[in-house]
């Protein structure tokens, strides 16, 4: 007759919004037969003079490798009695469980195990009602205005950099930049870091990703070789939590300095292999028009989300951790970069999201888990072809090579990010086709979504 496995006991309390208190208990059975397989696989590895590998008595291993046999039965243990009451209790946890007590943990022969672990789970809730939602389509023009302005964009990307002995307004420093906490500890540590001193005199500006208001005033007009010094308050939403509103400190070596000098027009008209000023513009007001479809639809998924929010109401995590706050981010600059921001704005913008407030970090947070459930009801699927797709639209804006951009996505761990973003696209326009959609002309437009939160107002005169 086969025996029967003994069963771990397992106890799940709720201790705070969409936080749970995991207690297994592993029966003394299940720890005999982990110690007798661990220490199995230590005798097998284990080196001892005058015996071969694997032929040394137990009692021998047992009492060399004791820490060794007990560290990795407790692993062994744990991972597999954590991992079967997730499945069995089907929880849907958000990142690793903290496992603190872990370290004073003991495993012993004959004794059972108790394990306390506290997970973050995504929340529960229904969808409400999402046919037939009411959805304003802006009217944007692509006017000469706008394409000049796209000009002088390129112009400055395309422009060469001059070096300079002295810093002035609006010119580029580049250096090693290091971010201390509080208490000294190092947070980031960046080689050819960039910053760009002020184009206004003591005006605000952003270094090592923390936006500081009297930057200009901080820093000066400085030359190669300074050694600058930055004070400022941690932002409340940094990815990491031990500068959130606390002094931090930051260091930056100024290695060069560097003006950038606009391409002129003719070059521009030869680099590209244009016949004139006008076949150049013809083709900018080309690219603003596929960027304007962005906008709008940008404009409409907005409203989507906006209506997502207001009409769903559930409880979130209490504290934004490093990884959500870190996922915020990220889903932040590839909206940005799917909508064909410069990398200088949306650096920027990265530091005034990290100095927002904490309602508005929440905001994003619950955004993520609502467009989940939205695409997991509605089975929203994602094709390899869909995310090669957009690397080709995003590396168009950028003038890069799709291939190119999609490793660069993969060395820094983006691409996740950016399934997930086609995927919440996919959702919110399966919305969209079932959405009442009204087109307003642009100035109708920004006044009625003036000052509504979640809802950008559009400035036509500008590319982004």
């Amino acid at each position: 007759m086969a025996q029967t496995e003994v069963a771990n006991d397992v106890k799940i309390e709720d201790i705070g919004p969409c936080l749970k208190k995991i207690t297994i208990t592993i029966p003394a059975e299940k720890v005999n037969e982990q110690m007798e397989s661990s220490l199995a696989m230590v005798s097998m590895e284990a080196q001892l003079p005058g015996f071969r590998p694997g032929r040394a008595p137990k009692r021998l291993i047992q009492k060399k490798f004791g820490s060794v046999i007990e560290s990795e039965a407790r692993n062994q243990l744990v991972s597999s009695a954590y991992a079967e009451a997730i499945e069995e209790n089907k929880l849907r946890v958000i990142g690793e469980p903290d496992g603190s007590a872990m370290k004073d943990l003991e495993v012993e022969a004959g004794q059972p195990v108790k394990v306390e672990l506290q997970v973050e789970v995504a929340p529960e809730f229904e969808l409400p009602e999402l046919d037939g939602i009411e959805v304003k389509k802006p009217l944007i023009e692509v006017t000469d205005a706008r394409v000049e302005d796209q000009l002088e964009r390129v112009k400055n990307n395309e422009g060469s950099l001059e070096p300079q002995e002295k810093a002035e307004l609006g010119d580029y420093c580049i250096g090693h930049g290091v971010l201390k906490d509080e208490q000294g500890e190092v947070v980031l540590d960046l080689p050819g870091a960039v910053i760009q001193v002020p184009k206004e005199k003591d005006g605000s500006g952003q270094i090592l990703g923390v936006k500081v208001d009297d930057f200009g005033k901080q820093i000066g007009k400085p030359k190669a070789g300074d050694e600058l010094t930055v004070k400022a308050v941690g932002p409340e939403n940094h990815e990491r939590v031990a500068v959130r509103g606390k002094p931090v400190k930051i260091s930056f070596t100024v290695e060069q300095v560097q003006r950038i000098i606009p391409a002129s027009e003719e070059d521009l008209v030869k680099n590209f292999g244009f016949e004139g000023i006008d076949q150049l513009k013809q083709s900018l007001k080309m690219r603003l028009e596929q960027r304007v479809m962005v906008e709008q639809q940008t404009a409409m998924r907005q409203q989507i989300a906006r209506h997502l929010l207001d009409s769903i109401e559930f409880e979130l995590p209490e504290k934004l951790t490093e990884g959500q706050a870190s996922r915020n981010i990220q889903r932040a600059q590839m909206e940005m970069q799917y909508r064909g921001m410069d990398e200088n704005t949306i650096e920027e913008r990265v530091a005034e999201m990290r100095s927002s407030s904490k309602e508005v970090a929440q905001r994003e947070l619950k955004l993520f888990f609502i467009l989940n459930k939205v695409a997991q009801d509605m089975e929203v699927q994602v094709t390899e072809e869909e995310v090669y797709g957009r690397i080709a639209q995003m590396a168009a804006e950028r003038g890069e090579r799709p291939d190119e951009l999609r490793q660069r996505l993969i060395r820094s761990n983006q691409i996740n990010t950016l399934a997930q973003q086609v995927r919440e696209h996919k959702a919110m326009d399966t919305i969209l086709n079932k959405a009442k959609v009204e087109e307003l002309d642009l100035e109708a437009y920004n006044k009625h979504f003036a000052k509504t939160e979640g809802v950008s107002e559009i400035d036509a005169d500008k590319a982004e």
